[in-house]
């Protein structure tokens, strides 16, 4: 069996208690590095708190029947906390370092240039901001060819989304082990270029801000809406993505709908160049063998079936299916 790596929560903020918890419930040993300076006291009942926390969290999950009660000291023991006193002997021996310090530029600059020099020049960087790009943050690191992002979801010991983030300087077999330990330990990696919002902030962004014109254009109640996204919008996406679903129902029909929309509505609807030219190239989705993806050499009835099945499940298990007559 190989050895574990050595890894690093750097910050002992809300990601940083995040991250550590997911490790250790994988069955890793994690240091949660407080990398603020500020007397010790104040760090350890910092560190006392986030420990607290994690056990919180742990305790939620055997309510829920999701983790047996005996496991949980095991997984605090993995936990270790430790003060900026400590960093350089922590970070001398890691080899992944998840940064979380606030999203404030100077400090993601602060931390990141500082723990670039006290660890290997092999360790992995992986900064989880929400806002900033790897571009950016990458020109902090003394080795920017070991830098990357990967933005969890809150929470993140929960949600199994981790959007990674490399930039040109990125080594690519740093990022195929990154992308490895990740999925070893149940996450879900998705890569993206450095974009502001990268993917799912970006759609979260255009969905709320509508959800709340719509209440300011008394379209409909907040409640309605939510609603509507959970027994509908939601529960549909939460097994088809929304590319699969254009070619699910058609490219002509999004392009239909957004020349409505857009007329009606503004320009927010518009349909990007990339629909019309696929119209165009005949690729309008599952039922004529292309769309955005490619259907010529799958098994569609099987795929229909299995994602109509998932959906039926999901639909079970929140009491949403018809009731029979």
């Amino acid at each position: 069996m190989s050895k574990a790596p050595k890894i690093v929560a750097l910050g002992a903020g809300r990601m940083g208690r995040g991250i550590a918890q997911v490790f250790a419930y994988a069955g890793h040993d994690v240091t949660i590095l407080d990398f603020k300076e500020r007397d010790v006291t104040d760090s350890d009942a910092l560190l006392a708190a986030g420990k607290a926390e994690i056990k919180e969290n742990l305790e939620f999950l055997v309510s829920l029947d999701v983790l047996v009660a005996a496991k949980i000291p095991a997984i605090l023991e993995r936990i270790h906390g430790t003060s900026i006193s400590e960093a350089e002997d922590v970070l001398r021996d890691a080899e992944y370092i998840f940064e979380g310090v606030p999203e404030v530029l100077e400090l993601k600059e602060d931390a990141i240039s500082r723990a670039s020099e006290l660890a290997p020049e092999t360790a992995v960087i992986a900064s989880t901001t929400s806002t900033m790009l790897v571009t950016t943050l990458a020109a902090f690191s003394k080795h920017p060819e070991n830098f990357l992002n990967a933005h969890f979801l809150n929470p993140a010991y929960l949600i199994p989304l981790v959007e990674v983030s490399p930039s040109e300087q990125t080594d690519k077999a740093k990022l195929k082990a990154f992308t490895e330990l990740l999925e070893s330990i149940g996450k879900t990696p998705v890569q993206c270029k450095a974009s502001p919002g990268y993917i799912v902030p970006r759609f979260q962004s255009l969905i709320m801000a509508e959800a709340v014109r719509m209440i300011e254009e008394g379209i409909a109640t907040a409640e309605d809406i939510d609603r509507a996204v959970t027994t509908g919008f939601g529960v549909r996406y939460a097994t088809m993505g929304p590319v699969e679903f254009i070619d699910w129902g058609g490219v002509d029909i999004l392009h239909y709908a957004n020349q409505y929309l857009s007329k009606e509505l503004g320009e927010r609807f518009k349909a990007p160049d990339v629909v019309a030219q696929k119209i165009a190239d005949g690729h309008l989705g599952m039922n004529h063998g292309k769309g955005f993806y490619d259907f010529e050499n799958m098994d569609v009835e099987a795929y229909k079936r299995e994602k109509l099945s998932t959906f039926i499940a999901l639909l079970k298990h929140l009491d949403l299916m018809p009731k029979a007559g």
